[in-house]
């Protein structure tokens, strides 16, 4: 909220405003990204979002130098390199925009989570903003982290276990443009949300929703629902859904740590 307003009480009306004006500068953002992104068009698809399917993927390069080591060829993916095709007459223009926004997305990110932290933090108490600082920084982090995870690990897996999967030898894969992107993209968004689970639970625990002990006692009950999110936000592979549910179990350990110091912090004994 902006500082003319902080020190005086605001209607919900103001605040509404104050809010549109939010998800304005946010969108003007990712539009400003997403123009430059529109204009690079051959690093933004040749250089990013198609090089996981290609051999010289840096994750491709690695995984087949450890398949070499240890002797067994499962471990090399993506050496034939996926064909994508187009199937539609606009198809390859609307790809052109829908990436060019997604992009603006990703990159702007950080700016938007200020944008909305602006907006939530004078309703903050002081202490509890002294113990805040940083939260833009952290929620930034945990963001990008969760993207780049999604694109170096999940990505290349994904495309090497959907593109050479058959259900008979008779039936080849044609891969839409379309299609390829799509999970590129709701892949690794996915992942960078979800990869924010330490902040939600240091604002829960903070509000007295969530405790330590209760996250302790659940743990196989939340190791089953963290299967069932790998499996929703990544496709049918399992080698893929392990690879996602194991670092989401080592970020719930990590909230439950957040969750103890809080829980003693602002309900002392």
């Amino acid at each position: 909220m902006s500082e003319k307003k902080s020190n005086v009480e605001m209607t919900f009306w103001d605040h509404l405003e104050e809010l549109r004006w939010v998800f304005i500068r946010s969108l003007l953002a990712v539009i400003a990204v997403g123009i430059v992104a529109f204009l690079n068009k051959n690093i933004v698809f040749n250089y990013v979002f198609l090089a996981p399917k290609e051999p010289w993927f840096i994750t491709n390069r690695l995984l087949c130098q450890l398949a070499e080591t240890l002797h067994t060829s499962a471990l090399c993916l993506n050496q034939e390199g996926l064909q994508i095709i187009n199937i539609k007459l606009a198809g390859q223009f609307t790809t052109h925009l829908y990436i060019s926004f997604a992009v603006g997305i990703f990159i702007a990110a950080p700016y938007i989570i200020f944008e909305f932290w602006n907006f939530i933090r004078p309703a903050l108490y002081s202490k509890e903003k002294k113990h805040s600082r940083g939260a833009v920084f952290v929620c930034s982090i945990l963001f990008i982290t969760g993207v780049l995870f999604a694109y170096f690990l999940i990505v290349p897996l994904t495309i090497n276990f959907l593109g050479t999967y058959q259900v008979s030898e008779q039936v080849q894969n044609t891969i839409s443009l379309s299609s390829y992107l799509h999970n590129v993209v709701s892949v690794s968004l996915s992942l960078g949300i979800v990869f924010e689970i330490p902040v939600l639970v240091y604002f829960l625990t903070k509000t007295g929703v969530l405790t330590p002990a209760f996250m302790k006692k659940s743990r196989k009950i939340i190791a089953v629902i963290l299967l069932i999110i790998s499996a929703i936000i990544t496709p049918p592979d399992v080698i893929s859904q392990i690879m996602v549910c194991i670092p989401l179990f080592f970020l719930f350990e990590i909230s439950i740590k957040i969750s103890e110091r809080v829980y003693k912090k602002t309900y002392p004994e």
